[in-house]
């Protein structure tokens, strides 16, 4: 392909894409159902304030590892492309980078806020990473991924040559 543009017929032959996007929408629904139970929990310990936190540290635990799979198809649309790789990598990695500083920058920003009950956030973070990661493996132990691509097998008739 010599054009700079991507090819739009090459994204669909990409086997990850279906796997992505199931992670994003069933860690989404997750990440609902966390924050939900969280809410709840940090409700009946710490009130208001800890129903909020809660809901936060679920947020933040749900949110930052999706940036990971939104990079990749974000990646994946330059699939065809003569510089997919430098690009695929340029982007994940840039992302990547983004999400440290931006993980940096939420917890610096939130531990200053006073109603935040920081043991619930805590809590809230590491239960939705946790289901994060039980999303991901779920659902990737769900796909069927072949195991090589573009493989011609050998004929009878290339045998006997």
């Amino acid at each position: 392909m010599t054009s700079a543009t991507p090819d739009p017929s090459a994204r669909n032959r990409i086997s990850s894409t279906p796997v992505l996007r199931a992670a994003l929408v069933w860690g989404m629904v997750v990440g609902v159902v966390v924050a939900a139970a969280m809410a709840l929990v940090g409700g009946l310990l710490a009130g208001p304030d800890g129903a909020w936190s809660g809901v936060l540290g679920a947020l933040v635990g749900i949110v930052f590892p999706a940036f990971t799979a939104l990079s990749i198809l974000l990646g994946n649309h330059w699939y065809g492309h003569p510089q997919w790789l430098q690009i695929f990598f340029a982007v994940v990695m840039g992302t990547w980078l983004l999400k440290f500083v931006l993980v940096i920058v939420a917890l610096l920003l939130l531990f200053q806020v006073e109603w935040l009950e920081r043991g619930i956030f805590a809590l809230a973070v590491i239960v939705a990473a946790v289901a994060s990661l039980v999303v991901d493996l779920v659902v990737l132990s769900r796909m069927r991924l072949s195991g090589a691509s573009d493989v011609t097998l050998p004929t009878a008739d290339s045998i006997d040559d």
